[in-house]
């Protein structure tokens, strides 16, 4: 199905990390270097500036934002009166970029890195997915992942479903009390779609970003794909499911060649349609 969407917020560079709380939308300008929020009205405002490049955002059980910082391999705390503040260094088990994250309800994060230097043309490598737990220790969660990216965690927090990008899949873990992963398994073949950042429904099928084909898809465990909606000449980025009541799509894209991101070009907005199905589980 075409392009239905309309435009909610443009001007950015590279969007990254949307997250629906507190009645806005917030999201990461990776290559703009800060986190903003958006209400559904369009109303933007800038929260803070992250010279590190951010990318993926959570919510503590506190409320206090947490900001991948990629560069430097951390998470950062932003506080209310010292502004960003370190959480947690990954830069032991982060072999490259730090990229997007999910938290689980207890404040356990999952957080993905690239792998491998992407952006200087290093041969591709596999990548950890790493769980910072509540006391900010961290650690190992699974290994020998192809570009962990977009991860959701099921409502009943026993399922967590990973997006491997350069493996065309959804990956899903058995998720146990104590945070540790078990039972790896395919959830979802992608063919040659390239899955980035994901969000989960009411109804357990997720919402996924295919990066190189420019689509929005929803999908059901085992791949059958339910809708699929193009943004054509565009790539599909992100997206999160927010709003009152749970069923406006937030749908982060790119209009451009990758190329033009260091270059400061502003290709990247936020646009938004109706789905029938309101957002679940986290994020």
């Amino acid at each position: 199905m075409k392009n239905d969407f309309e435009v909610l917020a443009d001007g950015f560079v590279f969007l990254e990390g949307p997250r629906w709380k507190n009645d806005r939308l917030w999201f990461s300008d990776m290559w703009g270097y800060g986190v903003y929020s958006v209400t559904e009205e369009g109303d933007c405002e800038k929260i803070v500036d992250v010279p590190g490049r951010p990318s993926g955002l959570c919510f503590l059980p506190s409320g206090d934002l947490i900001v991948v910082s990629m560069t430097d391999r951390k998470l950062l705390r932003l506080d209310s009166h010292d502004g960003l503040m370190q959480y947690a260094d990954l830069s032991l088990f982060a072999t490259a970029d730090a990229n997007d994250m999910v938290i689980d309800s207890d404040g356990g994060i999952y957080v993905g890195n690239f792998g491998y230097d992407l952006f200087g043309g290093a041969e591709s490598a596999m990548a950890n997915l790493l769980r910072v737990a509540p006391d900010a220790s961290v650690s190992v969660a699974a290994e020998d992942m192809s570009f962990p990216n977009g991860t959701v965690i099921s409502e009943d927090g026993k399922t967590l479903i990973c997006a491997e990008t350069f493996a065309n899949c959804l990956t899903a873990f058995t998720r146990h009390s104590d945070g540790t992963l078990s039972n790896r398994r395919v959830w979802a073949d992608l063919g040659e779609r390239t899955p980035d950042g994901i969000c989960l429904d009411a109804e357990g099928a997720v919402w996924v970003s295919s990066f190189g084909s420019g689509e929005f898809l929803r999908v059901f465990e085992g791949g059958r794909i339910g809708e699929i909606y193009t943004v054509e000449g565009k790539r599909a980025v992100a997206c999160n499911l927010g709003g009152k009541d749970g069923r406006t799509l937030f749908a982060l894209t790119f209009e451009g060649e990758i190329e033009d991101i260091a270059k400061g070009a502003k290709n990247a907005r936020i646009e938004v349609r109706r789905v029938d199905v309101p957002g679940a589980g986290n994020p």
